[in-house]
């Protein structure tokens, strides 16, 4: 089996939904470790005011998949240039970080076992960004015993990179493929938003990230497949970061977790047939990337699925479990 009729494969079901109209445009990009690559794409990348066909090379807003694409791994690379350590408290690089949780390790923000709140509405705070900047480090968050994935773990880690690379999140450079700016009508539209009264394309669908300039540490990155996978490519073959830094990155964390990536547990949305090394995320507005690193293998499947609502139910979660059991599923043949 060669790597494109795996695509072809892994890409059924996600030809179905785009038929059935449950999602309204998707792109799978599968890629392995000695360089081949293989895409698939379908559907539209808006409906309104009338629908456009989707392109190969269309920008789709990765949500989440920003902490782990840029968030995470500059922290890994300030770990590496000595200035920054994992175990270092928040307030040694935030000094002006209330105290309770000025005192958690970077690690526990990194991990999501920090107990810092899910989601807070920031986009409703008064002022301009700067000052509702200024009020996320200041705030005197209330601190769970318990887990939570925390977008506020990452908006604050996010400042650490900036404070220490002197620019605003969103003029960090990323790679080819990956923008915080895309070409609005070259990308894929999210929602109508009822926050900004309009329909978003090519800006942030995050209510916070748009609020605090754009984007933040945990939401504003834009790619397209073949960037993503350029990313997934990078880490796979060891040239984003060090021997000592990837072995720490995938290395157990909080239950289920890696430094920010989610490994392999049961019930997750990679599918049941990866290998126990597999790393993985999420984005809410319907994207995602899982990097197998026992097999050598890594995909992408990229959504719209919150067009023109989040409201609607899609099915984007056993669309996820579908892809990734195809793929590893097939892998041993195309291997």
């Amino acid at each position: 089996m060669s790597l494109e009729t795996l695509a072809d494969h892994a890409f059924a079901p996600v030809a179905l939904a785009l038929e059935e109209g449950r999602i309204p445009g998707a792109a799978l990009g599968i890629a392995t470790a000695d360089g081949q690559r293989a895409l698939r794409w379908g559907g539209v990348a808006t409906t309104l005011p009338k629908p456009e066909a989707l392109q190969r090379d269309n920008w789709f807003d990765l949500a989440s998949l920003t902490k782990v694409i840029v968030t995470v791994t500059e922290i890994l690379r300030l770990v590496e240039e000595g200035v920054v350590d994992l175990d270092d408290p928040l307030s040694k690089h935030l000094p002006d970080a209330a105290p309770l949780h000025g005192a958690i390790p970077l690690r526990r923000l990194i991990d999501h076992s920090s107990g810092l709140p899910a989601q807070e509405r920031i986009y409703l705070w008064p002022g301009p960004a700067e000052q509702r900047r200024t009020a996320v480090i200041r705030r005197h968050w209330p601190v769970k015993a318990e887990p939570v994935y925390s977008d506020i773990n990452y908006m604050l880690l996010g400042f650490v990179v900036e404070r220490w690379r002197g620019v605003a999140f969103n003029q960090l450079p990323v790679g080819t493929g990956l923008s915080f700016a895309p070409p609005p009508a070259q990308s894929a539209a999210t929602e109508v938003c009822s926050v900004r009264n309009r329909l978003l394309r090519g800006e942030v669908h995050d209510e916070n990230a748009w609020s605090l300039g754009g984007a933040a540490g945990h939401a504003g990155l834009f790619g397209t497949a073949r960037g993503v996978l350029d990313f997934a490519l990078e880490l796979l073959r060891g040239r984003l970061l060090s021997p000592a830094a990837m072995v720490e990155l995938c290395a157990p964390q909080a239950p289920g977790r890696a430094l920010g990536w989610e490994r392999r547990h049961a019930g997750w949305k990679g599918g049941s047939l990866c290998s126990p090394r597999t790393i993985g995320h999420l984005g809410f507005t319907g994207t995602g990337l899982w990097i197998d690193l026992d097999r050598g293998i890594a995909w992408t499947l990229l959504t719209n699925r919150v067009h023109p609502s989040r409201e609607v139910e899609t099915g984007i979660q056993d669309l996820r479990l579908a892809v990734g059991n195809r793929i590893a599923a097939r892998w041993r043949d195309w291997a």
